[in-house]
């Protein structure tokens, strides 16, 4: 059985001051991630080749998807369709968001993870 507890995932990802990604799980036609974007910190991911699902789990900030901007926090879900630009911005406090890829995280030829040095 694959079974996780978020407070293990965010715990494994703790480096204060610095942007982290870590998959989970990943499956034929769905992976997870936890990744974390410090407070005051720039998210430089681009387009992804998959649909997301961000799940925020704690802290504050805004995010940006095509043109809009919104705020999050605890609780907010956010979908971005494949090749649709956003990012991450103004966060103030430590973002832990539950990222959630279908397909698979680079699975069509797209970099694999948000933040990471491949293009997100």
């Amino acid at each position: 059985m694959d079974a996780f507890e978020t407070a293990e995932l965010v715990a494994a990802q703790d480096r204060p001051g610095e942007h982290t990604y870590v998959d989970f799980l990943r499956k034929e036609l769905l992976s997870l991630g936890v990744s974390v974007w410090p407070a005051g910190g720039e998210d430089t991911q681009q387009p992804h080749t998959e649909d997301e699902v961000y799940v925020v789990m704690s802290g504050r900030g805004q995010i940006h998807v095509a043109g809009e901007d919104r705020p999050v926090k605890p609780g907010s879900v956010v979908y971005v369709g494949a090749g649709v630009e956003h990012r991450f911005h103004s966060v103030e406090e430590d973002l832990h968001v539950l990222v959630f890829w279908a397909p698979p995280s680079g699975s069509r030829g797209g970099a694999a993870a948000p933040g990471d040095s491949a293009g997100h």
